[in-house]
C-alpha cells in the first residue's frame, strides 16, 4: 500500500509539471511576455503572416457577370435517307429496352419520310465575352470554326444571330459582332502586372451550363503551347463549353480568353490555359479592321540552343534561335543570314528563347526595315532586312480560276482537280481529290482528303476524265476505285 501511494504522488507530480509546460507554451503561441526578470524566449519569426484569409468572388461576379455570353453554333445537314423496309426505331427501342428478342421481320415498317433540305443541328456550345458596347464579342476561334450559324445568349436570355467578323487560328482568337448596343464590355487587364500564385477567376459554359463560375491559381506563364503566342496556365477548373469565356483577376479585369485544358480524359485534370489578353486585344484590332490578321516573316527554320550547343558555338550562355535553314529569296536569304547563326535580337529586342523569335517576327508589320544580331563563328554580327508578308495556310491560292470540281451522284461523290502543288506533294502525275462524301461513298469508307487515281482498269487524271469512267460504268454495278490517302494506295469498293 504505500509503494502504491508513492507511485500515485510521483504520477501527480509529473502531471502538474506537464501542465505547466503545455502552459507556457500556450502563451508562447499567443505571444505573451515573460514575467519581469525572465530571460525573454528566443524570437522565431517578426513576420506578419503573408495570408489573412480566401478571397470573396462574390462581387466580382456580380461586376463581370453581365459581359459573359453563351456562344451557340449550329451547322446545316442534309439527313440521312431512311430505308421504308426498315423497322420503326422508335418500338425497336421499346422491345431492347426490355430485352425482348426480335425475330426477322416481326415490327411494321417505318414510315417513310418525304424529301427534305438540309436540317439544322446544334454543333457545339461555348463562351465568350463582350468586348465593345456596340456589339462585338470575343471569342475562341475553335468555338466558331466550321459553324453555318453562330447564336449568342445574354445573361438576360436575349438571343442574337451572330456574324463572324474574323477568326485566327493560330492564335485562337475570334470576334463576332450582333445586332445590339448598350451592352457592358469588360475591363482589359495588364498582363505583365499578372504573377503566379495570383487568385484568378472564370465564368463560362461548361457542357452548356451558362454562368458557372470557377476560380484558382495562376500557376505559370509564358507556357510556350502555341506558335504565336505563350499561355497562361492555371488551375482554373476549365471544361468543354468554357473555351473563349474569359479569365479574370481579383480587380475584375479580363487577363486571358480560356481556351485548352491538358487532359487525358478529355475533363478538367487541374491545369488549364488561357490566351493572354494583350495577345488576343491585338488579334481583335486586326480583325475588327480587316477581317484577318497580317504577320511578318523572314524565312528561316530554326531549334533551341541548349548549353551543349553554346558551349560548342561559343555562346557565352544558352539563348536566341539557333538557324538551321533559310529558305532561298527570303528576307533572311537576302540580309545575309546563314544556317547555324544564333540570332540573338530582333528589332531591338532580346530573343531570350527560340520560341520567342516567331512570335517578335510575327507581331511585326511586313515592310518594316529591321536589325537583326546574330551569333556568328565566336561573334556578334548586325544585319539589316525587310520584313515580308506571312502568307497563311487557310489564304487563297493565286489569283486563277477555281478548281474544276464534279459530282458522281449515284456513288455519293464530289471531286476536283488537283493543284499542281498536291500533285508535287504526292507524287503522282494527275487524279482528283475527294472534296464531300455521302451514300455509297461514306458507307465504303472513303472520306474528305482522298485522292482518287483509278477507276476499274482505268486511270483518273483529271474530273473530266472521272466524270466519262462515272458515266461509262456499268449502272448498278459496283465501282472499284484506287485511291491514295496518306503514303498509302489502297482499292475501295463502292455499292451505288
Amino acid at each position: 500500500m504505500p509503494q502504491r501511494r508513492r507511485s500515485v504522488a510521483l504520477a501527480g507530480v509529473s502531471l502538474v509539471a506537464a501542465v505547466a509546460l503545455l502552459w507556457g507554451a500556450a502563451q508562447h503561441v499567443v505571444g505573451a511576455q515573460p514575467a519581469a526578470g525572465a530571460a525573454a524566449p528566443p524570437s522565431t519569426s517578426a513576420a506578419a503572416p503573408r495570408l489573412t484569409g480566401l478571397p470573396d468572388f462574390t462581387v466580382l461576379v456580380d461586376e463581370v457577370g453581365p459581359s459573359v455570353v453563351n456562344i451557340r453554333t449550329v451547322e446545316r445537314v442534309q439527313p440521312r435517307e431512311s430505308d421504308p423496309a426498315a423497322p420503326d426505331e422508335d418500338m425497336r427501342e421499346f422491345f431492347r429496352r426490355f430485352g425482348i428478342p426480335l425475330p426477322p421481320g416481326a415490327l411494321p415498317r417505318g414510315p417513310q419520310r418525304p424529301d427534305r433540305g438540309p436540317e439544322q443541328r446544334q454543333r457545339g456550345v461555348g463562351s465568350g465575352f463582350v468586348y465593345s458596347a456596340d456589339g462585338f464579342v470575343m471569342t475562341n476561334a475553335h468555338v466558331v470554326d466550321g459553324a453555318d450559324e453562330v447564336i449568342v445568349t445574354l445573361p438576360d436570355k436575349r438571343e442574337f444571330k451572330a456574324r463572324v467578323v474574323g477568326a485566327d487560328k493560330r492564335t485562337d482568337v475570334a470576334l463576332v459582332k450582333i445586332d445590339a448596343t448598350g451592352l457592358k464590355p469588360v475591363r482589359i487587364g495588364d498582363v505583365e502586372r499578372l504573377k503566379v500564385g495570383e487568385w484568378v477567376m472564370a465564368i463560362g459554359s461548361p457542357f452548356g451550363l451558362d454562368n458557372t463560375v470557377t476560380a484558382g491559381i495562376v500557376s505559370a506563364k509564358q507556357r510556350e503551347t502555341g506558335d504565336f503566342l505563350p499561355f497562361i496556365q492555371t488551375d482554373v477548373a476549365i471544361n468543354p463549353g468554357n473555351s473563349g469565356g474569359p479569365l479574370i483577376n481579383m480587380r475584375g479585369e479580363v487577363v486571358g480568353i480560356n481556351s485548352q485544358i491538358y487532359s487525358r480524359s478529355g475533363g478538367f485534370m487541374g491545369i488549364s490555359f488561357a490566351i493572354p489578353i494583350d495577345e488576343a486585344v491585338r488579334v481583335a484590332e486586326q480583325l475588327k479592321a480587316s477581317g484577318k490578321v497580317t504577320r511578318g516573316r523572314i524565312g528561316v527554320a530554326i531549334e533551341p540552343v541548349d548549353k551543349d550547343v553554346a558551349e560548342s558555338l561559343g555562346l557565352p550562355r544558352p539563348g536566341g534561335a539557333l538557324v538551321r535553314g533559310v529558305e532561298d529569296g527570303s528576307p533572311a536569304a537576302k540580309a545575309g543570314i546563314e544556317p547555324g547563326d544564333i540570332i540573338l535580337r530582333f528589332d531591338g529586342k532580346a530573343i531570350e528563347k527560340s520560341a520567342d523569335l516567331p512570335r517578335i517576327v510575327g507581331n511585326t508589320k511586313p515592310g518594316t526595315r529591321a536589325a537583326v544580331e546574330v551569333w556568328r563563328r565566336g561573334a556578334t554580327k548586325s544585319l539589316t532586312l525587310t520584313v515580308g508578308t506571312f502568307e497563311d495556310e487557310s489564304a487563297a491560292a493565286p489569283a486563277t480560276e477555281e478548281p474544276k470540281t464534279a459530282k458522281a451522284g449515284p456513288l455519293g461523290l464530289t471531286v476536283r482537280e488537283l493543284t499542281a502543288a498536291e500533285r508535287r506533294e504526292l507524287k503522282v502525275a494527275g487524279g482528283v481529290r475527294v472534296a464531300e462524301v455521302a451514300g455509297p461513298a461514306a458507307t465504303a469508307g472513303l472520306r474528305p482528303g482522298d485522292v482518287i487515281v483509278g477507276l476499274g482498269n482505268q486511270t483518273i487524271a483529271s474530273v473530266r476524265e472521272f466524270e466519262r469512267a462515272v458515266a461509262e460504268w456499268p449502272k448498278g454495278r459496283p465501282v472499284s476505285l484506287l485511291i491514295r490517302r496518306g503514303d498509302w494506295a489502297q482499292w475501295v469498293l463502292v455499292r451505288p
